[in-house]
């Protein structure tokens, strides 16, 4: 997620809701209103297209997005994006009701992305919890030691090949190439976990893999994370930094599985002595955000902390209930994270009339086949497991998100990398997360070897 940055002090972004005057507090709130009517609506009409196409309706979210936002009609806008004020859709509105001076509308337009970012962060978030909730922590013991060989392989050949080709192909220097080796490492779990629940498949034996590896990839690629930023900021890797990473991530996942049974028997005995409304569905989230607090708190992410949440209360007796009960709420809250993603999306960067996109776009294409390749392979490590739909494994871990453009942005503010390398990285993002969810859909529709879901 995009809040990683500021574990590495490579840059500060935007504080979250800048100072605004309080006489422009109500103009901060209707700008945070239109700007969810305005995500509400591209998500449901991208998704009702996208279903109508037989394709996943997550896809619609992304492609809706990206119509409301920098690439097409400006409507949402964030001021990270370096773009002007006057370029939002939603600013230009407030500045035809209200008349205010360019400051303060500046003000206005730096908390009100911070407003919807945050609403994003806290959709993924749930997303994560119900992905967790939806997952059989027994089923995913099952497929333990193969998700950790997928996730391996599959941040380990991206990004060596990566790496190396810069280096001997395109005569890269060393620390840039290995940003962009470690930005073909993510796998967006959000999007992925997603994909898998809508085509029914998050249960199968594939689904688990999938969403096993893809948790264990974003735990290497924070640590991923943490060697590159070195490297950008002193030239040398803080060891002692990534060995409390990697101790703080093994405590955090083992220790939450471990002690499911405790937390279980807590919460069925918070929910039987409450007896006011909200009983079930409040308690529980009380435990992912603070689970989601404990991941962000020791530099790990707080989506790991809210899957590591819905794994433990899958084992409840009130878990049925609990879906039905938290089904509402992700439905107001993951759509913005979706939209959110396509609205930041610059297809700008694919322009080859862009003079500085041209020597970028070159090197995306190599970028894109190795993120393509690197990930298609972790299918076919998998062993012990005849009959698994290969295929669809690769195909599930190949999009990379928001989180390869948390690597593009550090690189960038660093100075690491240059300008034909950031467009690269990009549109090797933008491509991967794309055309992933599509062709998911047709792994799947396509095999007749898939074992069927574990009873």
């Amino acid at each position: 997620m995009l809040s990683l940055t500021s574990h590495f002090g490579l840059f500060t972004p935007i504080p979250i809701l800048a100072v605004v005057e309080a006489e422009n507090a109500p103009i901060l709130l209707t700008g945070v209103l239109l700007s969810l009517v305005i995500i509400y609506l591209a998500s449901k009409i991208g998704g009702e297209v996208s279903q109508k196409l037989n394709l996943p309706p997550v896809l619609g979210e992304l492609v809706g997005g990206v119509i409301v936002g920098v690439s097409a009609l400006h409507l949402i806008v964030f001021a990270d994006s370096g773009l002007p004020v006057t370029d939002s859709g939603v600013m230009s509105v407030m500045q035809w009701i209200y008349h205010i001076s360019p400051v303060a509308l500046n003000n206005v337009f730096e908390s009100q992305s911070e407003v919807i970012s945050v609403l994003s962060e806290l959709g993924v978030i749930i997303l994560l919890f119900e992905i967790g909730l939806e997952c059989d922590l027994r089923q995913l013991k099952e497929v333990g030691v193969q998700a950790v060989v997928v996730a391996c392989v599959g941040v380990a050949a991206p990004f060596a090949a990566g790496t190396i080709g810069l280096m001997t192909i395109f005569h890269v220097a060393a620390i840039p190439a290995i940003f962009a080796g470690a930005a073909l490492t993510a796998t967006s779990i959000g999007i992925t976990s997603k994909v898998l629940a809508e085509l029914g498949q998050l249960k199968s034996k594939e689904g688990q893999i999938i969403v096993g590896a893809a948790v264990i990839d974003d735990v290497l690629g924070i640590i991923v994370l943490a060697v590159v930023a070195s490297l950008a900021k002193t030239g040398e890797v803080d060891v002692s930094n990534v060995v409390s990473l990697i101790i703080s991530a093994t405590v955090f996942l083992i220790g939450s599985v471990l002690l499911g049974g405790v937390f279980n028997r807590g919460f069925v005995l918070v929910v039987e002595g409450l007896k006011t409304r909200g009983n079930i569905v409040i308690p529980a989230f009380i435990f992912a955000f603070f689970m989601a607090f404990l991941g962000n708190a020791i530099h790990l992410e707080a989506i790991l902390g809210a899957f590591a949440a819905g794994l433990v209360l899958d084992e409840t007796d009130t878990r049925n209930e609990l879906d039905e009960l938290i089904k509402p709420v992700a439905d107001l809250l993951v759509p913005i994270f979706f939209v959110t993603v396509g609205a930041r999306a610059d297809l700008g960067v694919l322009n080859p009339a862009v003079a500085a996109n041209q020597s970028g776009l070159i090197i995306a294409i190599f970028l894109i086949a190795i993120a393509i390749i690197g990930k298609l392979i972790t299918g076919w490590v998998v062993f012990g497991q005849p009959g698994i739909n290969r295929l669809a494994i690769g195909v599930g871990m190949i999009p990379r998100g928001e989180v390869g453009l948390v690597f593009a942005g550090i690189g960038s503010a660093s100075g690491a990398i240059d300008k034909p390398l950031e467009v690269a990285i990009i549109v090797m993002v933008i491509l991967t997360t794309f055309l992933a969810p599509p062709f998911l859909r047709i792994a799947f529709d396509r095999s007749t070897d898939s074992l069927p879901e574990i009873e």
